[in-house]
């Protein structure tokens, strides 16, 4: 006798269901290949526009072993003192210029914050950090090349104002996501607005600013060396002299090598000081006693606990995170 399935069919008729029943077809995703289509095409015209061939393309690994080539083999570390020089100007640059864009952006942020001021006070703020944000530090420094001359504090200016516009919107961004709880709080103890920026929002926000500050001291980095380039100082200066004047290929890669160094070294250092910013200050953890075991003054007629005098509390040992 054919068993019942709990829809009232039986196994043969729910397997000739199951047998008639066809998966549709994935339906066609035309917005996917809408997309796809159009940057081949914009790739293929902008191929064009800035005559990009092929055969160029092609060589491009044979010719970048040959000059890696011309710069390592062999080396030449007689250069390296002058390239750690120029990399530590470098490095002097960008941080200028990086404290400029944060003294400068810092009040900026708030103004174009919409949680914070009225629109027409965001509107002119913004437009601000907007103009900021479209010059490139090239123009910047062309422009100041009358003012200070060719020299690495033009660079340092520089970029100092190109970082004025990024700096503002991003912290303007994280201004706008703050927790209301405590300017509400500081509000209703009559607090006035700079008050209640200075007692509930800057506290906020301040770790997650300098993160950004330090942020853009690492893009900053690669900006001096591009901005050097045109004579202004620091490793760019250095390198395109060695490449374009003299060819020197082994003291260029030498100081390619430093740059690049130094550059990752102050990149780790500066992304593990922006999460020990975000992450807040250490705390104190209790390891706790060996599995199996009772903590030491949690037993019956265990006393109170005492801080002893190396800070430790009870029988647990406290060790930083």
């Amino acid at each position: 006798m054919a068993r019942t399935s709990t829809g009232g069919m039986t196994d043969a008729q729910a397997q000739q269901r199951s047998e008639d029943i066809v998966r549709p077809e994935k339906p066609f995703n035309r917005f996917r290949w809408t997309v796809t289509i159009t940057l081949l095409v914009l790739f293929f015209v902008t191929s064009a526009t800035v005559d990009i061939e092929l055969s160029q393309l092609a060589a491009l690994p044979e010719r970048t072993l040959f000059y890696l080539g011309l710069m390592y083999t062999p080396p030449d570390v007689t250069e390296a003192p002058s390239a750690i020089t120029a990399m530590i100007e470098s490095l002097g640059m960008a941080w200028i210029g990086t404290m400029i864009g944060a003294v400068v952006s810092f009040p900026l942020a708030f103004l174009a914050a919409t949680n914070l001021f009225g629109k027409p006070v965001v509107f002119a703020a913004r437009q601000i950090l907007n103009f900021f944000r479209s010059v490139p530090e090239i123009v910047f420094l062309i422009l100041l090349l009358p003012v200070t001359g060719l020299s690495p504090v033009t660079v340092a200016l520089a970029l100092g104002i190109s970082s004025i516009g990024t700096l503002g919107k991003l912290g303007a961004e994280v201004i706008e996501g703050i927790e209301g709880g405590p300017v509400e709080a500081a509000a209703a103890a009559g607090g006035g607005r700079l008050q209640r920026i200075r007692w509930a929002v800057i506290p906020q926000v301040i770790p997650e600013i300098v993160a950004l500050w330090l942020y853009r001291f690492e893009i900053n980095i690669r900006n001096s060396a591009v901005a050097g380039a045109v004579g202004a100082g620091g490793i760019g200066t250095l390198l395109v002299r060695q490449i374009g004047q003299v060819r020197e290929w082994a003291a260029a890669g030498t100081s390619l090598a430093i740059m690049v160094i130094i550059t990752l070294l102050v990149d780790t250092i500066s992304g593990r000081v922006r999460r020990r910013i975000i992450r807040g200050p250490t705390r104190a953890v209790d390891l706790g006693a060996n599995a199996g075991e009772q903590p030491e003054g949690t037993g019956p007629g265990a006393g109170p606990k005492r801080e002893g005098p190396t800070g430790s509390v009870g029988g647990g040992s406290f060790v930083p995170v």
